[in-house]
């Protein structure tokens, strides 16, 4: 049987996934600058300041230094009116000084990472921009060509799409290589949590879903204490404003220099409250929904939190969703273009939807080693197969037949026969409890990380972007 089992592409795609709307199909109308984050480098060589205030200012001018690099007001503008178009529907709007900030400090951090990888000889070849390209493509069910012509439409060029995929791959193998790797979780923290859980339930007390939003001021490394100090009084005025009725989504995007810059405002998800940093339990753990913390300090900076949600936990019945699908695959070489596959499985699909029976032609057509079954996969459990597949099949009802799809394997005709509910084995139950902590150690060591580097850089700021 072909091997749909994940390959390890999630690492590979992390860092484009701010960027491209991964594994979701394109919507006909929807406009690609909302899911492309480029930022065009455009280091001029020089730039003339203005001798008053009257006198014009030149086109283009320097606004920040990161290690001698420059960045440039038309890149904090380009970047700033692509922020603008990313903010969901019904979020508050933001001043025009605060997107301007907000992507100036994003290119700040962006440059301290593509500097740190470069002083470590990190390099990303033409061949992975191309693999990664026709990844995104793939994932999103349209051909490499019809990408580009779609990215064409909102003036992106393909060049311009490449560095920026390109930079991406060397951000996200930097961070696999610093931080990533120091991800790790120990059997025995493992099994703690399990008993900590299972102590829980056992209680008279449930576990608590909490969601909280954050406001995160950052501490550079290397601070010093007047400096921390003047960042203390800085979250005390953010904390002040929210507690007094500003929105604390609009602070968020002015003030936070979390990862997210303050997105969706703030807001870091309903999730199991061992699943946040202890910190933040503790800080909120008297707060009701809708009440603001005081700032907490963590060796990030410091955190001002709001409480979205809180309740208790539905009890854990450690069960998942499995399904049961079957396929038909061929596969794309000089003999058969992806077109042509197309074109025959939605041929196929037509014959199905008329009363043939799926079984039949898997067994007749499929280039895949199910086909003597007839194409059954058999029970899967979420994460079994690739990504561009799961994902598609996760969408479908039973009995229902997917439009083709690509894979890296081919392309696709998949009918989902059923679902249930299966209880976990022990080996699944740890699986998931330790990708849980490992996702929270995560989240701290990549904060703390970003805010390292960028305190390391020399980063001098020049004129104000305009």
């Amino acid at each position: 049987m072909t091997n749909l089992f994940a390959l390890n592409s999630t690492h590979v795609l992390a860092g484009i996934r701010a960027l491209l709307s991964v594994g979701k199909p394109f919507e006909k109308k929807r406009n690609l600058g909302v899911t492309l984050a480029l930022c065009t480098a455009l280091a001029v060589p020089g730039w003339a300041q203005a001798q008053s205030n009257v006198q014009a200012r030149p086109a283009d001018y320097i606004v920040a230094v990161v290690n001698s690099e420059p960045i440039t007001n038309k890149e904090v503008q380009n970047l700033k009116l692509r922020l603008q178009k990313q903010l969901p529907p019904g979020a508050p709007s933001l001043s025009p000084q605060a997107l301007t900030q907000q992507a100036l400090d994003q290119l700040i951090n962006e440059r301290a990472q593509l500097q740190q990888a470069q002083e470590n000889g990190i390099r990303v070849d033409d061949n992975e921009v191309e693999q990664t390209a026709l990844s995104i493509a793939r994932q999103n069910q349209i051909s490499i060509e019809d990408l580009y012509k779609r990215l064409a439409i909102d003036g992106v060029s393909v060049s311009g799409f490449r560095d920026q995929l390109r930079k991406q791959l060397i951000i996200s193998r930097l961070r696999e290589r610093d931080v990533d790797n120091r991800a790790r979780v120990s059997d025995a923290e493992v099994e703690q949590q399990i008993q900590s859980e299972q102590a829980g339930q056992a209680g008279s007390a449930r576990p608590i879903d909490l969601n909280l939003a954050m406001i995160l001021i950052a501490v550079p490394e290397n601070s010093s204490d007047k400096e921390v100090a003047e960042l203390k009084v800085k979250a005390q005025q953010v904390a002040q404003r929210a507690k007094a009725g500003e929105s604390f989504a609009a602070l968020a995007l002015s003030f936070s220099q979390a990862l997210d810059r303050g997105a969706n405002g703030g807001e870091m998800g309903l999730r199991a409250a061992d699943r946040y940093p202890s910190l933040f339990v503790e800080s909120t753990q008297n707060l009701r929904p809708g009440e603001i913390s005081e700032p907490v300090q963590s060796g990030a900076g410091f955190h001002i939190l709001k409480v979205l949600d809180k309740k208790q936990s539905e009890m854990s019945s450690a069960m998942l969703v499995q399904t049961r699908a079957r396929h038909i695959l061929l596969r794309i070489g000089n003999e058969l273009t992806e077109a042509a596959a197309r074109s025959r499985l939605l041929n196929y699909k037509q014959q199905i939807q008329a009363g043939t029976d799926f079984a039949t032609l898997a067994r007749q057509f499929s280039q895949d080693g199910s086909a003597s079954e007839g194409g059954d996969l058999g029970w899967a459990s979420p994460g079994q197969f690739v990504p561009e597949f799961e994902q598609v099949m996760a969408r479908l009802r039973p009995g229902q037949v997917s439009d083709p799809l690509v894979s890296r394997f081919g392309v696709h005709l998949i009918q989902v026969m059923e679902r249930r509910e299966a209880p976990m084995t022990v080996r699944e139950q740890r699986e998931m409890v330790r990708n849980q902590l490992r996702e929270k150690k995560l989240e701290e060591l990549y904060a703390n990380w970003v805010t390292e580097l960028r305190g390391r850089a020399y980063v001098e700021l020049r004129e104000p972007p305009q």
